[in-house]
């Protein structure tokens, strides 16, 4: 795959993948929004602190490579942003699933992804994950992921996504080898807040534009 992709280009492009699977009515997302997304503290490593400019550089960037569309919905003055992953690469739900908590939390093992992935998409069991990461590598216009070398005493092989180019072997570790470190499929209190302040961020902007419209609608009778 031709495709490499920065730091900051996959927070924004995982973020937004993210959002449009665990909070579709909130989905596409405003810059100050999609901001809040990629520095969230929880589902993230590492953690970021990405400034408006960056996030806006960001997305300069995948628009030029097709990867996110930008729009502005009627009678909004605020503009939005959604990823074009399904329609520039054929992806699923279960593809795009895999693909981004691989792109937002680094490499993971099988069972992991099946845990993190839980809100995204309910994997039956870690053969169905293990299928729809082989249909990544293999993938005709990719590979998308690759299947890491199993790291001294470790019993499971980790995965990285390849939007970046070559994935970079991670540092050995006992926490990266505990069979007991796999994520939940429960959403913890952390998720929860953190979906309620993408909400109440969202809600924000569209009273705001709502209150712009509302002054145009005034003017129009003075």
């Amino acid at each position: 795959m031709e495709l490499e992709l920065t730091p900051n280009e996959v927070r924004v492009l995982g973020s937004l993948a993210e959002k449009e699977l665990t909070t579709p009515d909130y989905y596409p997302l405003t810059l100050n929004s999609l901001t809040l997304a990629c520095n969230q503290k929880s589902n993230r490593d590492p953690v970021t602190t990405l400034s408006e400019n960056d996030v806006r550089c960001a997305l300069g960037m995948l628009r030029g490579k097709n990867l996110i569309w930008e729009m502005a919905p009627t009678g909004s003055r605020v503009h939005k942003f959604e990823h074009n992953l399904r329609a520039k690469f054929g992806f699923t739900t279960p593809d795009i699933s895999i693909l981004c908590v691989l792109m937002l939390r680094g490499s993971l093992t099988i069972g992991e992804i099946r845990g993190c992935t839980g809100r995204m998409h309910p994997f039956k069991d870690t053969t169905d994950v293990e299928a729809v990461l082989q249909t990544l590598i293999e993938a005709e216009n990719g590979p998308f992921v690759v299947k890491l070398p199993k790291q001294p005493g470790c019993k499971e092989h980790r995965f990285a996504h390849l939007m970046s180019g070559a994935a970079d072997l991670p540092v050995s570790s006992p926490a990266l080898c505990d069979e007991n470190s796999i994520a939940p499929v429960l959403p913890s209190a952390i998720d929860r807040i953190v979906e309620l302040e993408t909400t109440v961020a969202a809600l924000s902007e569209e009273l705001a534009a709502l209150k712009l419209a509302f002054e145009d609608f005034k003017k129009s009778f003075e």
